[in-house]
């Protein structure tokens, strides 16, 4: 597919999804979530990338949806499930998604963020739940995934009053897991997800659905039957050998993720 809204590169093992339209500041169009979900099943397809990366082009992530792009899709009776591909694409992603904030992610820009696994923000980022001042509330997501990632009390803080928030407060909430220097940010995201794409990836996929699905779990027996399911699944290929194996020969594990 030709891309007309973001920028989609392959190296390393790690896929890089670039939302390109810094002239509006990667604000969300309808081709672009079209793009953004299609540019995640190519890489779940595609064997070679373990790790997949949503970043933004100059010098925001995303400022979510165009003002005027709302007015318009609301007077011709737009509803939301129409662009719910890219949260769908996300929920149903099997390797790391990572979102390297590089700038402001307001609104639907934080939504994404908040769909990515974990995420890497610059010194420079800055982060707003927007939907407040238009008169409305998060429709892709938000309402569900900010108060799993910051809990209820900060969640809520944040939607209702549309503030905005610095990196290093992200972090303190538990928003982004790491802040990098803004001349050093695209290098330590690299080293990050290149690291994630060298590890052994049936185990880090079978973990982030065990994450994923022990959320829903409320007690530590069902949690531990379901656990020893996945463990006897990643525990029977070549990655589980490989790892003692380096261990004992004091040598870096070669990880083939089968």
């Amino acid at each position: 597919m030709e891309y007309q809204t973001i920028l989609y590169q392959v190296e390393d093992g790690v896929a890089t999804i670039t939302l390109n339209r810094p002239e509006n500041l990667n604000a969300m169009v309808p081709p672009m979530h079209q793009e953004v979900a299609d540019a995640l099943a190519a890489a779940e397809r595609d064997d070679a990338t373990r790790v997949a990366v949503i970043t933004g082009m100059g010098r925001a992530f995303c400022a979510g949806a165009n003002p005027k792009s709302l007015v318009d899709r609301l007077t011709t009776g737009y509803r939301g499930r129409a662009l719910h591909l890219v949260e769908l694409a996300a929920e149903r992603f099997p390797k790391p998604l990572i979102a390297a904030v590089n700038g402001a992610a307001a609104g639907g820009g934080m939504d994404m963020a908040a769909l990515c696994d974990l995420r890497l923000a610059s010194d420079q980022a800055r982060f707003n739940m927007a939907y407040i001042r238009m008169g409305t509330i998060p429709a892709q997501g938000g309402c569900y995934l900010l108060p799993r990632l910051v809990g209820v009390g900060n969640a809520l803080d944040l939607i209702w009053t549309g503030r905005t928030i610095d990196a290093q407060e992200a972090l303190r909430i538990g928003f982004v897991q790491a802040v990098y220097p803004h001349g050093e940010f695209q290098g330590r995201v690299r080293d990050y997800c290149c690291a994630l794409a060298r590890g052994p990836a049936v185990a880090i996929a079978a973990s982030k659905r065990l994450v994923y699905q022990l959320c829903e779990v409320r007690n530590m027996e069902e949690a531990l039957r379901t656990t020893d399911g996945a463990a006897d699944a990643v525990n029977a290929t070549e990655d589980a050998k490989e790892g003692p194996r380096a261990w004992l020969e004091k040598r870096e594990p070669q990880f083939k993720g089968r």
